[in-house]
């Protein structure tokens, strides 16, 4: 068990997926992705084993990741977050945000 103050250190954010690239050095197929998470954090790239999606199904698409872990080497690419989602049968899933009330940069509570 953890205290809230332990879940609470952990800053989750909206983003929207703002490019998609193939990621062929990675030893896991993988996308590196940039995410804009507003003019408060700006702009962060991430590694993401999401390849059970298209390229065009998550360019434009909401989704929810970890902002304040530190940078992490994937291959020859600097990971800055997490995104978030559940691990199924058919490839992870990911978290995402419905509709436009959810601004990109708001902060997950």
């Amino acid at each position: 068990m953890i205290d809230y103050s332990d879940f609470d250190k952990v800053v989750m954010r909206v983003g929207r997926i703002t490019k998609v690239q193939d990621f062929p050095e990675a030893r896991v197929p993988s996308y590196k992705l940039e995410i804009d998470f507003g003019e408060s954090i700006g702009t962060k790239r991430s590694s993401a084993h999401i390849t059970n999606y298209s390229k065009e199904e998550l360019l434009g698409r909401k989704v929810v990741a970890v902002v304040n872990f530190g940078p992490k080497q994937v291959a020859n690419f600097i990971s800055e977050v997490l995104i978030l989602g559940v691990d199924t049968d058919k490839g992870v899933m990911l978290l995402s945000v419905d509709g436009d009330d959810a601004v990109v940069g708001g902060r997950i509570s």
